[in-house]
């Protein structure tokens, strides 16, 4: 669980307003976002591998709850 990482936009996204825009950025792009009335709520990872096996886990936040969380895993086969 990530809290200070920044995850920054694309570059042409980034250079709007250079100076004034970064500190915004980095404090809203973040992997986890925790700010008072926004912030992250549901967190999603994929992994396919060369075999074609998908494990989708999603976790969402319970109630706006930040202790709260539920997990959800799904695992599946890719036909080609």
């Amino acid at each position: 669980f990530v809290t200070s990482c920044s995850q920054l936009p694309d570059p042409a996204i980034e250079a709007q307003g250079k100076e004034y825009i970064r500190p915004i950025l980095n404090k809203y792009a973040a992997v986890c976002v925790r700010c008072p009335g926004y912030g992250t709520r549901t967190n999603t990872v994929v992994l396919i591998d060369s075999e074609g096996q998908v494990i989708f886990t999603e976790r969402n936040m319970i109630n706006a709850d930040v202790n709260r969380w539920e997990t959800s895993t799904y695992e599946f086969q890719l036909h080609s």
